[in-house]
């Protein structure tokens, strides 16, 4: 009994912030139609970011609490830095091309912030212990684990209800979607298209940004961690269905468990068995396990 809540337990911790990741990848590609490889690089600034700015604050003498609020702001940071960057001085310049030659281009954009990083930071890993401290340890059961690692699941759940929220019940969420279904029509009605294109992309840059941030914590930063990262973030929207938010909550947990069985049960096939469902659910379900709000067609 004590092996299958580890890995449950294990195997939510792990979807918690691939799923903030993703969440922001869906996000980007159902409003702009834009498949983002960048959005790896974008995740290991905001695991940087906040290895550095959440020291800075400790420094003043805070409460160890403002921790948290710190890698907030790191993202933040990021997120108000690189999107205009990236979205209005780059990518607006390539909408209505094909979808392959934009996928080229945020893979540059990719390269670049990843040579970024190691010019910025270095190849040394960097060390984030300050936030896991915060919360405690949690008993379940005969189980014990760190109060943090378990928050990611409540943070995850925010971004989630956050972003549906506010695409279903705000009225600029109400003009996005309209923007994903019709944008001819939502630009004759006199919507300012380009900036929901960049409220939307900077939106997909903070939330890869808070999933790096957030996970600084639990792993060594260090140059590599995006690549893996995109890599699994592209599985999990592929199963749950490009574009859709559900989709990315439920391949999330798919992804995180079936990783976690893996690593107790199968240790040799950890490599793989994401692939292997991703595989799996395609073969059955070629569009994903959901299907989107109509997207952009370009």
């Amino acid at each position: 009994m004590d092996l299958v809540l580890t890995i449950i337990l294990d195997g939510l911790i792990y979807a918690s912030w691939l799923f903030i990741v993703a969440l922001g990848l869906t996000l980007v590609f159902g409003v702009l139609r834009i498949l983002n490889f960048a959005h790896g690089g974008i995740y290991a600034l905001g695991s940087y970011a906040a290895v550095i700015v959440t020291p800075f604050f400790a420094g003043f003498g805070l409460p160890d609490w403002f921790s948290i609020v710190s890698m907030f702001i790191a993202a933040m940071a990021v997120a108000i830095l690189l999107a205009p960057l990236i979205e209005r001085g780059l990518l607006r310049f390539f909408y209505g091309r094909d979808e392959v030659l934009i996928l080229l281009i945020t893979y540059a954009v990719f390269l670049m912030l990843e040579d970024a990083t190691k010019l910025i930071f270095g190849v040394n890993p960097y060390y984030l212990f300050e936030p896991r401290n915060v919360l405690g340890n949690v008993e379940i059961g005969s189980l014990y684990y760190v109060g943090y690692d378990l928050a990611l699941g409540g943070l995850a759940v925010i971004c989630g209800v956050g972003v549906w929220f506010g695409l279903r019940k705000t009225r600029i969420g109400k003009v996005t979607l309209a923007v994903i279904a019709e944008p001819e029509v939502a630009q004759a009605m006199g919507v300012n298209i380009a900036r929901i294109y960049l409220l939307a992309f900077g939106l997909g840059v903070f939330l890869a940004a808070l999933g790096g941030a957030f996970t600084a914590p639990l792993i060594s930063v260090q140059p590599g961690n995006s690549v893996s990262v995109i890599i699994v973030s592209f599985a999990v929207v592929i199963i749950g269905g490009l574009g859709s938010i559900p989709g990315a909550a439920v391949g999330a947990l798919i992804v995180g468990l079936a990783r976690s069985f893996a690593v107790y049960e199968f240790p040799e096939a950890e490599i793989f068995i994401i692939y292997l469902v991703m595989v799996a659910v395609l073969i059955f379900r070629p569009e994903g396990l959901f299907t989107p709000v109509k997207a952009r067609k370009i």
